[in-house]
């Protein structure tokens, strides 16, 4: 056959289902994948569209949009719905899940005002996975239909359930990506009437856990393939420590599951060109990186001192962070002159705890509640060294941002922290691939000597430059995760669904 007449392969069409997307509806790394993942697929050649609900800020930041479709008669107490459908400002379309008795709440996607799941979750979420089975069958009120549709974390897993008994034979493949196994999105059973699921789906193989309806669950269970957010969290979760009791089922489907490290968004976190710092500077201008550390230092009320390292943490406030093992382990750092710059929120009692830090320690740390994105790039930027002792990591983004950013990484040896760091210590010391330092142990007296094993080498300026310059030579741009999607849907696809 002449090479000329072959024609070109069709573009996949992917439905990206997901609940939060940044910058406008984002608790943590989920909202940052979502905002950045399907433009990259879009840019390897996938026609891409993204299914979300119709949170109030999304409908006031696209006014533009045209109403596709109404949703009704989904079956059990599901409410009639709107479908509307708009073009980000780099062309990506979205369709906007409009049901205004489940999703026109400002604020956090999950909790309401007392920080309390909101409790109709599992109505606002049964929804969202209903619609996105529906638009992923013969039974579409949309012309476009997917070949793969692309489920993440528990909101929309429950997605793959509805297409196996609601549509079978009808539909299109799912993946399911875990971006953290341990919310399980876990309800009373008799949230199956409502959703309009079958009772006959109520079985250990299918959507039951424990004897409640899990949406996570029935997405490992019911999906063609399953993905987490990096290798070595796709391992860590076939274990018990890690398995929140799902391990024996993904043991099971071990052959259907891999991991693909996420990616960052290079655009947005470039130290060369990121508009929220004073100083930019590059891999050959990184002396103007001190610059970036003074100011921050004025910023934050900290003194302008040089003699020690600044270290940087951005984070949930948390166990599960291993910011308690730091809380633990500060004194004894700062009694070293090293200071500590903190931007985060979370447990009540880790709040005060680092409060009281930073009375303890004026001058030598600050301590910000909340987040501030601003201070987040310019934390990246200014601080020496960034801690990130996570008791378990599905990918970690930060640890990407400071590699990025010359700003050698401290963590634990734990899901994507153990995939992106190398330890500055042995041979990958000397042939130049180390570009961090990674310990093992979760406890306080480890991640101590480690930051100041890393003081050490900081004090050593042409060895730490080495350093900083092979993390930022390092690509964690989109587009290596995206290929590799994109290979995972072209194995989901059923062979009728992929010409």
């Amino acid at each position: 056959m002449d090479p000329d007449d072959v024609l070109p392969m069709r573009p996949m069409r992917v439905l990206f289902a997901v609940s939060e997307m940044a910058p406008w509806v984002k608790t943590g790394g989920l909202g940052d994948v979502a905002g950045a993942l399907p433009d990259a697929l879009a840019a390897a050649g996938c026609d891409v569209r993204v299914l979300l609900p119709a949170y109030p800020r999304l409908m006031q930041a696209l006014p533009q949009r045209s109403l596709v479709a109404h949703v009704d008669r989904l079956g059990g107490a599901l409410p009639p719905a709107r479908l509307w459908r708009a073009h980000l400002p780099g062309g990506l379309q979205v369709l906007l899940l409009d049901a205004e008795s489940l999703y026109a709440r400002d604020g956090n996607p999950y909790l309401g005002p007392d920080g309390r799941d909101w409790p109709d979750n599992g109505m606002r979420f049964g929804l969202l996975a209903r619609v996105a089975a529906l638009l992923s069958s013969g039974d579409s009120p949309l012309t476009w239909r997917p070949q793969v549709l692309h489920c993440n974390d528990w909101q929309t897993g429950l997605a793959p359930a509805f297409l196996h008994f609601l549509h079978p034979g009808r539909a299109a493949a799912s993946v399911m990506t875990v971006h953290n196994l341990s919310f399980t999105g876990s309800f009373d059973a008799a949230l199956m009437t409502d959703l309009g699921l079958p009772w006959h789906a109520f079985r250990f193989d299918a959507v039951e856990f424990h004897g409640r309806l899990s949406f996570l669950k029935a997405g490992l269970q019911l999906a063609d393939r399953i993905t987490t957010v990096s290798p070595t969290y796709a391992d860590e979760i076939l274990r018990p420590e890690f398995g929140c009791g799902l391990e024996g089922l993904l043991r099971h489907r071990r052959d259907r599951l891999g991991g693909i490290l996420n990616g960052i968004d290079t655009t947005v976190w470039d130290p060369a060109r990121d508009p929220a710092l004073e100083v930019c500077y590059d891999a050959a201008t990184l002396a103007r990186k001190r610059e970036g550390r003074a100011a921050l230092q004025r910023a934050l009320g900290l003194a302008a001192q040089d003699t020690a390292p600044l270290l940087g943490v951005i984070s949930r406030l948390t166990e599960q962070k291993g910011l308690d093992l730091l809380l633990q382990a500060a004194d004894r750092l700062l009694s070293q002159r090293m200071q500590l710059a903190v931007l985060g929120s979370g447990e009540a009692w880790m709040e005060q705890g680092f409060r009281d830090l930073a009375a303890r320690h004026p001058g030598a740390c600050a301590v910000r509640i909340g987040f501030d994105e601003t201070l987040a790039h310019r934390i990246e930027a200014g601080a020496d060294l960034f801690v990130m002792p996570s008791r378990f990591e599905p990918c970690g983004l930060n640890q990407m941002y400071s590699l990025r950013y010359g700003t050698p990484p401290i963590v634990r040896r734990t899901g994507g922290l153990a995939d992106t760091v190398v330890d500055a210590s042995g041979p990958p010391l000397h042939d130049g691939t180390a570009n961090g330092f990674v310990f093992d142990a979760p406890s306080a007296d480890t991640l101590a000597g480690t930051v100041e094993r890393a003081a050490a080498l900081w004090r050593d300026r042409p060895r730490f430059e080495a350093l900083q310059r092979a993390g930022m030579r390092a690509d964690f741009g989109w587009h290596v995760a995206a290929r590799r999607y994109l290979e995972v849907y072209r194995a989901a696809a059923s062979p009728a669904d992929a010409d």
